[in-house]
């Protein structure tokens, strides 16, 4: 990749490459922010066969499986080399077109691929058919030389876990158990969930004490709010209650001014007289 970049100026090569570091580290985490890495690189420099495969495993990872293989073919054609084979197949599988993936496993490409090219082309063929119904065909496919060997080859896990799926599916548990278990004996990572798989099959549940605590103490949370809801509640329609009861100081007291209705009364004889005792003077 170091050296496809070299062919780049030196300040576009630098971006590119920051661009594809930070694909490299977010692809397992956050794909999605993967992708928009790849996006920028892609627009940067689309004539790099390494930035067109990696922009095609990003779709690859965010299941753009069109997009993906369209890159896929295009770093394939900058390149001529066959490694993309097996993935390419596997996005046809992932745009429901298992028929194509099966027919791509008989391609002459396959031959060239080195070992570990075949075991992953296998295992696409016997997804595929899978996805055509065809479980004991894909039991089958994935026997041969490379699952029967006791040695532990970076694929053996993926290949024995794919086996033992299959089984299962078939409704062969007590071979499936068998083989769960053989794929642990290769699993030293923990790339593969076998372990739990396994687990299920002889009836064991696991229970996480932390999720269990936290959802007790959420709960006795909810229930502490809610007891202080409804004492506030309470609290206010006590209070509201008490307040209607009293009389309004406003509204319910009589008028400070209010008129004396014989006082108008008298005034009105007092003026009547002053007006008799002016007209008799006139």
């Amino acid at each position: 990749m170091r050296q496809e970049l070299m062919s780049l100026p030196k300040t576009l090569a630098d971006d590119v490459a920051r661009n594809l570091v930070m694909v490299a580290q977010l692809i397992d985490e956050d794909p999605e922010q993967a992708y928009a890495y790849s996006r920028i690189a892609l627009r940067l420099a689309s004539r790099v066969a390494a930035v067109r495969e990696a922009a095609g495993f990003a779709a690859y990872a965010t299941q753009k499986y069109g997009e993906a293989l369209a890159e896929f073919r295009a770093a394939r054609r900058m390149t001529g080399n066959v490694d993309l084979w097996p993935v390419m197949a596997d996005c046809e599988r992932g745009l429901g077109r298992p028929e194509r993936a099966m027919a791509m496993a008989g391609e002459p490409e396959v031959l060239k691929l080195d070992k570990a090219g075949q075991v992953e082309m296998r295992l696409v063929a016997a997804g595929a058919r899978r996805d055509m119904g065809q479980i004991d065909a894909a039991i089958v496919t994935l026997q041969g030389p490379e699952l029967a060997s006791n040695s532990v080859q970076p694929w053996t896990a993926r290949l024995r876990y794919a086996y033992a799926d299959a089984l299962l599916s078939a409704g062969r548990e007590d071979e499936a158990r068998e083989w769960f278990g053989k794929t642990i004996e290769a699993d030293k990572d923990g790339a593969t969930d076998a372990s739990d798989r396994l687990a299920e099959l002889d009836g064991v549940e696991f229970v996480d004490a932390l999720v269990d605590d936290d959802t007790e103490s959420d709960t006795e949370s909810d229930t502490e709010s809610d007891t202080e809801s409804d004492t506030e509640s309470d609290t206010e329609s006590d209070t509201e209650s008490d307040t209607a009861a009293e009389p309004d100081s406003v509204t319910d007291a009589e008028p400070l001014d209010a008129p004396d209705a014989e006082a108008d009364d008298e005034l009105d004889d007092d003026e009547n007289d002053e007006n008799d005792v002016e007209h008799r003077k006139d």
